[in-house]
């Protein structure tokens, strides 16, 4: 029987990790596309209640149809499986994101959130993202990219997955030649050198950017951050249940009256 699969993404539908995508993945079985109609890059996992959502088809640069929500891409996600398509979908893929999702970039990052809201609706979810170098000029190589999310999306069709989990495909910033494999791995430790910049407008009033250098990361054998800085694909199975097992105790003994 052919497989259904939903492609999202949140560098909106334009994006050319999305074609990359969408292409890889019609190795696999029939494709639709629902992504949001601009970048949504560190928009987290969002569901729109109060405004109306739109939808608008486009056009890809292959003639391939899509459809863009001027929605989260947790919306699109939302809106695909909800009912705007009236066929069931058996998989989520959202990518490729240009920068990687690494350790508690996942509670930020639109790409991971989207497959959340898949694994929300019962649909198993996969969220690839490839790491770009800083100097990095000029169009991308997805190729190693959409290799990785091909091999973990036939995984996840073939296995399955737990209730309540998706995967976290990270692919290092490497030619595909260079890459040593595939490692499962556990979330790293994210290092984030945020700041706040205060300007004042021509009328006299402040305003901020948030801003900063870029994340690093602590890379520790065995996580994400570690797979790829020793030229590995990570692939992370990620729990929507975010309970504090080792902290249950211990608040429990707390006066709660």
């Amino acid at each position: 029987m052919t497989k259904r699969i939903l492609v999202t993404n949140d560098d909106g539908v334009l994006a050319p990790g999305l074609l990359a995508l969408s292409k890889e993945m019609r190795n696999l079985g029939d494709v639709t596309i629902l992504a949001p109609d601009r970048n949504w890059s560190g928009g987290g996992h969002v569901k729109t209640l109060d405004r109306a959502l739109r939808v608008r088809e486009f056009r890809l640069e292959d003639g391939s149809q899509a459809f863009a929500s001027d929605g989260a891409p947790s919306d699109c996600v939302s809106l695909a499986l909800l009912g705007y398509f009236k066929e069931k979908f058996d998989l989520v893929v959202s990518g490729i994101n240009v920068g990687a999702n690494l350790g508690h970039d996942v509670t930020y990052s639109g790409t991971v959130t989207a497959a959340m809201e898949a694994v929300i609706t019962g649909i198993p979810g996969v969220a690839v993202s490839l790491e770009v170098s800083e100097a990095h000029i000029g169009p991308l190589d997805f190729s190693a990219s959409a290799y990785a999310a091909r091999i973990a999306a036939e995984n996840v069709l073939s296995h399955g997955l737990p209730q309540d989990t998706l995967l976290n495909v990270n692919i290092p910033a490497l030619g595909k030649e260079e890459i040593k494999g595939f490692r499962v791995t556990r979330q790293g430790l994210r290092v984030y050198h945020s700041r706040l910049d205060e300007r004042i407008d021509p009328r006299n009033r402040p305003y901020y950017w948030i801003g900063g250098d870029a994340p690093t990361g602590v890379p520790e054998s065995g996580t994400d951050v570690g797979a790829l800085a020793e030229g590995y694909i990570s692939i992370s199975p990620l729990q929507l249940d975010l309970t504090a097992y080792r902290a249950l105790s211990d608040v429990s003994t707390w006066e709660w009256k």
